[in-house]
């Protein structure tokens, strides 16, 4: 049986919903978020407004800078989550095993009910249920979604980011090394900024730049050069997150030299605290506990950690805590070795207000 994996993403889900249920919003630049007049964020934008430069968590202010003629409306979550419900039972409903991976995207296993006698048959064999998804989520919600077409997570994710909005894009594997060849290193899951520039820095800044060189990649990214490597070359075995049974999150990073660096440690930390975000929203859990885990030269390791009242999955709010701990405790005393982030107690909903115990 070969693998065929879509990744569902609704095209502006908040925005498109707005307008869907107010004819004047619609071909408007609408910014859903927080007034200008008053300190808040960009929950999100239309691509009407986005061709202005408005995007998500940019400050309401500038986003009225940028957009004069932006329309701020105020975000309305509960109806936005149920309309997410609608959208994934119709994913359910193609037969396929749904990971839901935040509000507005999915990855949708049919391998069992796309049969073919090669990998590349068998995705084309699904591109009638994509195409029949697509349909039904705009003719009975009357909203568009894009769809990737993969024989794996990471390719089926970069296939849905590739033509927007209302697209459609399969990734065959014979042809999946030249397509991943002009893409900045950036696309390839798991490199953030700090990865992305020691890469850049080493001269490697597209996809290609990291099929061909021959060198270990552990020398710039650590311990995760091999993984970046199949990455590159398209190959990616994750299965689908399908369970709920899961007590903590965390990352960390060995540093290829000690260092008590703020500006390297900040960097670490934030993309840290952004990748377990992500990974909370996407199980739709918050966190009550916050820990930091420190290892010296002489590898002593320290844990420290604090619990907040709210369940939190924001990414600055887990990185400002893991700098409060950092800070607190005095742990950047010397140099590290290796600095990590984790979340425990981890609880739904995820809440938004910020209590300490």
């Amino acid at each position: 049986m070969f693998r065929v994996i879509f990744h569902l993403d609704m095209d502006a889900f908040y925005a498109s919903v707005e307008q869907r249920d107010n004819p004047a919003l619609r071909g408007q630049p609408v910014i859903v978020g927080a007034p200008p007049t008053q300190r808040g964020v960009v929950c999100a934008a239309s691509y009407e407004a986005r061709k202005f430069g408005v995007h998500s968590a940019m400050p309401s202010v500038t986003a009225r800078r940028l957009c004069p003629k932006g329309i701020f409306v105020r975000p309305h979550m509960d109806h936005y989550r149920e309309e997410s419900q609608h959208i994934m039972k119709l994913a359910a409903a193609t037969g396929a095993a749904v990971e839901q991976m935040s509000i507005d995207e999915a990855y949708l296993d049919l391998s069992a009910i796309c049969p073919a006698a090669d990998a590349d048959a068998a995705l084309r064999n699904s591109l009638p249920l994509a195409r029949q998804l697509k349909q039904r989520i705009r003719s009975e919600r009357q909203l568009t979604a894009t769809i990737g077409i993969a024989a794996n997570k990471l390719l089926a994710k970069i296939a849905s980011d590739h033509q927007k909005p209302d697209g459609l894009t399969l990734i065959a594997e014979a042809g999946k090394l030249q397509f991943l060849r002009p893409l900045p290193v950036r696309a390839l899951y798991g490199v953030g900024k700090v990865t992305e520039q020691a890469l850049n820095q080493a001269g490697l800044r597209t996809v290609g730049d990291l099929q061909d060189h021959p060198g270990d990649l552990r020398a710039l990214v650590g311990s995760f050069g091999p993984k970046l490597k199949q990455f590159a070359f398209g190959q990616d075995d994750r299965p689908l997150e399908l369970g709920d049974d899961i007590k903590s999150i965390s990352g960390e990073e060995t540093f290829l030299h000690d260092t008590e660096d703020r500006k390297v440690l900040r960097a670490c930390l934030r993309e840290q605290a952004q990748d377990i975000s992500g990974r909370l929203k996407r199980r739709r859990l918050g966190a009550h506990t916050v820990q930091v885990k420190v290892r010296y030269g002489d590898f002593t390791t320290l844990t420290r950690q604090i619990t907040v009242e709210e369940p939190l999955a924001e990414a600055g709010d887990l990185y400002r805590l893991g700098c409060f701990l950092l800070g607190r405790e005095k742990l950047v005393s010397r140099p590290l070795r290796l600095l990590g982030l984790g979340v425990a107690s981890l609880r739904e909903p995820a809440g938004q207000q910020l209590v300490l115990l």
